[in-house]
């Protein structure tokens, strides 16, 4: 169907309300599109087009909306599609690796199923694109990113994907430098990393051994750092003066990136404002409780922040759902994003920046020539879809539907 046809009675934002002076909702329109090898090619306002000989969808005035970024999961590590199992409780990470000795091993005859299991539960709430990272270790070698791979093939034509090789226990903790090698050589799309600092335990050959991959495989680079305070500031001010010798600027992106949190605004602002300049992304979970990401003000410095969902029911978390829609409600929950404008704009934190509508009222999306990577939601408008986390009804991904029913 993807090669051409018409989708009628979608809802599209069209601007919002204003009273007093401030946004008080989102006006919406009734539309027509007209789909063509997997993209949008014509937007109709007004009446019912003539559809010819091209076949029709209806659409039944569901609300239309870039379909969903899962940023950050492990995929190859899941208790999800297995009995129930809660964590052992362990009290530093260094516990939690000592666990994965043996459990890995038993876990990779399944690996392959629940890794599956886990991309249908994250397309049907929306997200056709999934950042996941593999683990890279002395215990499994490569299996995992072999598994993996596998899994992600059985989803070809219904998501887009990239893979982190990640190395669970350190990078030159572990001693998996020429396996992380190999990895990129075997499918991997970025060089991964956990705490150069407390893992390796040695933040400049930590981090310089990452980019020395990174350039040598011409591949990104996503880094975990757990590490707060003034060792976590650190290391992403060593990682951005890195990023700028290698010319690696829009390549790097850092998972959690906890040295933020905590710590004064003028130094957070000031590494922010750098990490904008380089390109440097930061994907975080909307952790709760004692670590509180100043997520607003990275964004108002201009650092793309994207979220993910790290772990489903796993060793590391019995939590989480799978659903990054959730992800975006935690964050307006969280930070205060209660009214119209900040609900509407919280979209862009899952679908890689893109909202319906701009920050001034104009529709930016869709229009011709995007990719027709679409979720229809029961909602009457962004804002609502993300404070009420609106049902899913059809996820489309380049113009076909991959999951769900209109």
């Amino acid at each position: 169907m993807s090669l051409g046809y018409w989708l009628l009675n979608v809802r599209l934002e069209s601007g919002y309300r204003y009273e007093d002076g401030r946004v008080s909702g989102t006006e919406t329109e009734i539309c027509h599109i007209r789909i063509e090898n997997g993209k949008i090619a014509q937007i109709v306002t007004d009446a019912p087009p003539q559809t010819g000989n091209l076949p029709v969808l209806d659409a039944r005035q569901l609300l239309m909306l870039p379909s969903f970024k899962e940023m950050h999961i492990h995929i190859d590590k899941t208790y999800y599609g297995g009995p129930w199992k809660a964590v052992k409780p362990f009290t530093s990470i260094f516990g939690r690796m000592e666990e994965e000795r043996e459990l890995l091993p038993r876990q990779l005859p399944t690996a392959q199923d629940r890794a599956e299991k886990m991309l249908d539960l994250m397309l049907g709430f929306g997200s056709t694109h999934i950042r996941t990272h593999c683990n890279i270790d002395p215990m499994i070698g490569l299996k995992n990113l072999e598994a993996t791979m596998r899994a992600l093939e059985t989803f070809s034509g219904k998501i887009s994907y990239e893979v982190v090789a990640f190395p669970q226990h350190g990078l030159l903790r572990s001693q998996v430098v020429d396996l992380a090698r190999q990895a990129m050589r075997q499918g991997a799309t970025f060089v991964g990393g956990v705490d150069p600092a407390t893992v390796d335990e040695n933040i400049e050959q930590s981090l310089q051994t990452i980019m020395d991959i990174a350039v040598e495989a011409n591949a990104g680079i996503d880094v975990h750092i757990h590490d707060r305070d003034h060792l976590g500031m650190f290391t992403m001010q060593r990682l951005a003066a890195l990023t700028e010798e290698a010319g690696w600027q829009g390549r790097v992106t850092v998972s959690h990136a906890f040295g933020f949190a905590g710590v004064p605004q003028g130094a957070v602002a000031e590494l922010a404002e750098r990490f904008a300049a380089l390109g440097i992304s930061i994907t975080s979970t909307v952790p709760t409780g004692a670590v509180t990401m100043p997520i607003p003000l990275l964004h108002d410095k201009g650092v793309k922040v994207e979220l993910g969902n790290d772990s489903i029911t796993d060793h590391w978390s019995p939590l989480g759902i799978g659903d990054n829609l959730e992800k975006a409600g935690r964050l307006a929950e969280i930070y205060r994003y209660i009214d119209e404008l900040p609900l509407s704009q919280a979209l862009g934190f899952i679908t890689g920046g893109r909202t319906p509508l701009n920050r001034d009222g104009q529709r930016v999306w869709p229009v011709v020539g995007d990719e027709a990577s679409v979720v229809f939601v029961h909602a009457s408008c962004s804002a609502e879809a993300v404070a009420r986390r609106a049902k899913r009804q059809a996820v489309m991904y380049q113009g076909n539907i991959v999951s769900g029913t209109l």
